[in-house]
Order: structure tokens, then C-alpha cells, then sequence
């Protein structure tokens, strides 16, 4: 008798366990499909490949919420939420710098860094001297007659001014007064475009000799590129103390207003913004973004260092992020 309840008491604790075995999977669905929606997204255009691929991921995952992404230089995509008012719901900097300068506090109240990169001088077969360029002549062969070089716009895009802080920082490695400024020379105002990623089109069509990229985008892009020194690529944040020697002035929150942006090592931000339409998908979107299995690996992938975690600069501010996120980073300077 006893044994005939025990194997009844035994029959049903195991069809309780795989009932909520079975159940489980169609709450876990049941909790994705509940998320709806959009999320607006302006980037750097250096990430656009990175966010394509993680909106596939996401949107596989969360098949009712549509992300919209909008690429543009950091500064111009700061403008558009700045000046125009447009909706968005999460800003990707490829200078973590231009939302702490031009969004905090008014327009977002924290911002995480995220990645890293360097700068790279790219090139292709079409491009003029391209068996002759390395590492130690890219500067002499840039001020050469008839070779065709350009960057990007340091008003609208990190990039821009970033190159800019690579050739005042080459002036000083290579102890070669006048550099900066015989350079600039040989460029000419119409080979400053808006954005670094317009500048390949120009390369691969024979138009443009040389253009100031990033290492992950040369990458993503099949570019050639001549790597530089580690002293002026603004890749290792060992030399952030040298590379502060660069500084360039660009457009401020104002019109008529400057800031002065100063070299330091690459670093990628992103921030939600204050009056995020979309706020529950948004802070899923960067759950997503920051797992290290997630957005991080990809951007790893493409050619893109990830910080693993991603980094804060203080208690408060880890403190202030939603509580899904807070895991995800560290407090680190």
C-alpha cells in the first residue's frame, strides 16, 4: 500500500516538472513577443555594418519590434535631436566625448563607452604611389602634386577631426616642422565630406587617392590601409597623454559657438535618450548591445575592440542606468 502511494506521489511530481519543463519555453517566447514596437537609433557612420547585423540578431529575437537606424556623422546626429528635434531613442558616438559635450545633461543623462578603434589611412590599387606608401613616407607622398586625399567633416563627424589630430601629431613623432600645414594644403576644401564612410565610394571608383578612415571600417570594407605608428593612431589609450597634444576647434552647441576637442584614444559612446519615445525597446536593444555574446562579439567580428564590460566613469552614473544594464558595465576612467 505504501509503496503504491509512493509511486503515485512519485508519478505526479514528474508530471508537474514537465509540465512547467513544456511551459517554460512558451513563456520565455510569450515575454519576446510582448515587446513592441520601434527604436530609433542615429549612429556614427562607422557603425553601420556593426548595427546592421545586430538589428538582424535583435529583431529575430523580438520579431514585433522594427529598429530604424539613421547614420550620419556624431556631431550631426547630435543636430538633428539638438536643432530639429527629431525622435530618437538611442545615440551611438564614435566620440563618447560628443555626447558628454553636446547631450548631457539636457538631452540624456548618462553614456556608456563601448568600444575602441584607430585611425588608418586608406587606399586602393587605383590609388596614385599605392606600391610605394607605407608607414614612413604616407605624410611626404599626401603632399605630393596631383595625389588626391581627403577626411571627413570635423564639424560633423569625429573621424574628421580626428584626422586632423593625426597629421598635428605626426608633425611632432616625426620631428618634421610644417608638416600639418604643407599637408592641409594639398587638400582642397571639396574633399571634406560629411561623413568617413562617403569617402569610400570616391576611393573605390579611382576618384580619391587616400582617405582617413577607421581600422574597422577599412576592414568591413576591404580596404587597403597603411597602419601607423601606435604614438599618432589614437588607438592605444597608453599614449592619451601625447596624443592630448592635438586639439582642434569645431562647431558647439550654439550657432557661432566653439569647442575644442582634444586627442585622446578612440572611444565609442552610446546613450538613451531622456524623452525616448520608444524607452522599453530601446533598453532591450542595448541589453542586447552590450551582452558580451551579443552586440560586443559582433563588433569584435567586424574589426571593432569591444570594452568587455562596457565602462561607466562613475558609481552615480552606473547607479542611474536601468537596472538591465548595470550588470553589463563596469565603473572605470
Amino acid at each position: 500500500m505504501n509503496s503504491s502511494r509512493s509511486l503515485k506521489a512519485n508519478t505526479v511530481v514528474l508530471v508537474v516538472f514537465i509540465i512547467a519543463l513544456l511551459a517554460y519555453p512558451q513563456t520565455s517566447a510569450a515575454q519576446q513577443k510582448d515587446l513592441t514596437g520601434k527604436v530609433i537609433i542615429f549612429n556614427a557612420g562607422s557603425l553601420t555594418m556593426p548595427l546592421a547585423r545586430m538589428e538582424k540578431d535583435f529583431e529575430a529575437q523580438h520579431p514585433r519590434v522594427d529598429v530604424l537606424r539613421e547614420a550620419a556623422g556624431s556631431q550631426q546626429c547630435c543636430r538633428k535631436i539638438i536643432d530639429l528635434a527629431k525622435p530618437c531613442d538611442i545615440m551611438a558616438s564614435a566620440d563618447y566625448k560628443v555626447i558628454d559635450k553636446l547631450l548631457v545633461p539636457a538631452y540624456a543623462a548618462w553614456n556608456i563607452r563601448f568600444a575602441s578603434n584607430q585611425v588608418v589611412l586608406c587606399y586602393t590599387d587605383k590609388s596614385r604611389y599605392a606600391r610605394e606608401v607605407n608607414a614612413q613616407n604616407w605624410h611626404e607622398i599626401l603632399g605630393r602634386r596631383g595625389v588626391v586625399w581627403g577626411h571627413s567633416d570635423p564639424n560633423l563627424d569625429p573621424c574628421g577631426y580626428r584626422a586632423l589630430m593625426v597629421l598635428q601629431l605626426a608633425e611632432k613623432y616625426y620631428h618634421l616642422m610644417g608638416l600639418y600645414g604643407k599637408t592641409l594644403a594639398n587638400r582642397p576644401q571639396e574633399n571634406v565630406r560629411p561623413k568617413a564612410v562617403e569617402l569610400i565610394s570616391l576611393l573605390q571608383t579611382g576618384n580619391m587617392d587616400y582617405a582617413w578612415e577607421y581600422l574597422s571600417v577599412a576592414v568591413q570594407h576591404g580596404l587597403k590601409y597603411v597602419s601607423l605608428p601606435d604614438e599618432i593612431n589614437l588607438g592605444n589609450y597608453q599614449f592619451d597623454e601625447f596624443y592630448s597634444q592635438a586639439s582642434v576647434k569645431v562647431t558647439g552647441k550654439q550657432p557661432g559657438t566653439y569647442i575644442e576637442m582634444k586627442g585622446g584614444s578612440v572611444t565609442y559612446g552610446v546613450t538613451l535618450l531622456n524623452n525616448a519615445p520608444h524607452r522599453e525597446a530601446a533598453v532591450a536593444f542595448l541589453k542586447y548591445m552590450l551582452e558580451p555574446q551579443g552586440g560586443l562579439r559582433i563588433l569584435k567580428e567586424l574589426g571593432q575592440p569591444p570594452f568587455i564590460p562596457a565602462r561607466v566613469p562613475t558609481q552615480a552614473m552606473k547607479a542611474s542606468l536601468p537596472a538591465s544594464l548595470q550588470s553589463l558595465v563596469e565603473v572605470r576612467k
